[in-house]
């Protein structure tokens, strides 16, 4: 069995506030999961990042706050997550009393993605990342698939389907050729799992993209070494349906 974790990066929709759209899952055999799993971990627990989901973009961003706080990065990790958190607790309550209540709830927004990072240097997140992508680009044994595309020059019409659910059918593709170019001829064959990151909305529209696939193919090949249905089909971090069948 093969597990593969797929994400999205920019916006799907046309033209939408990012000029391109990316999908890409990253497909680990299952019994190298748990030792990914804890490779990983050992790195989030070197930056105080245990309990926290790795966004790259929210990562990478400056802090404005963090330019307020004299010798900020002399500062211990605790103390730092204290100045930032009073400057933020501030600027929502300035906001709060202005009549411009887009940029008072796009704040909070900000506040809320960055939230886990704010003890973190810039210098320190950009580590952060570095760490996890050479960890992760030593495992022989993983393989990326991707898709990314031009807004610019994309035609749903011609295309007949959406920006995200071209990208996911490549992807699906790509995905069940590997899985079938790894199934030997004895009658093994190797299966493959895909797994969302933790949005419900997404999930759906893809899961019921899979059961298409499932009845008539993708426009390049049948889905035979896929599992994904409604009961298998799951969200990351959520736990199986009670009814779930394997």
């Amino acid at each position: 069995m093969y597990l593969c974790y797929i994400d999205e990066s920019g916006t799907s929709s046309i033209p939408g506030n990012t000029s391109h759209f990316v999908l890409a899952g990253i497909s680990i055999p299952i019994w190298h999961w748990n030792d990914c799993d804890r490779e990983i971990g050992r790195i989030k627990q070197k930056y105080d990042l245990a309990d926290a989901e790795i966004h790259t973009a929210w990562l990478l961003r400056r802090y404005v706050e963090q330019t307020k706080v004299e010798n900020f990065s002399s500062l211990s990790r605790d103390r730092r997550r204290s100045e930032v958190e009073r400057l933020r607790k501030s600027e929502v309550i300035r906001l709060q009393a202005q009549p411009n209540k887009k940029l008072y709830r796009q704040t909070k927004k900000n506040y809320l993605h960055s939230a886990d990072y704010i003890h973190l240097t810039v210098d320190e997140r950009k580590s952060f990342i570095l760490d996890i992508a050479d960890c992760v680009s030593h495992w022989g044994f993983a393989r990326l698939f991707a898709e990314a595309i031009d807004k610019v020059y994309f035609d749903p019409q011609r295309a007949n389907r959406s920006v995200d659910a071209q990208a996911f059918e490549q992807i699906v593709s790509r995905y069940q050729q590997y899985l079938q170019a790894i199934s030997n001829d004895s009658g093994n064959r190797a299966f493959g799992l895909l797994i969302h990151d933790n949005n419900q909305t997404v999930a759906k529209k893809h899961t019921e993209l899979m059961q298409s696939f499932h009845r008539s193919g993708t426009l390049w090949t049948q889905i035979n070494n896929i599992i994904a249905d409604t009961n298998v089909f799951y969200v990351a971090g959520m736990p199986p349906a009670k009814d779930a069948q394997t």
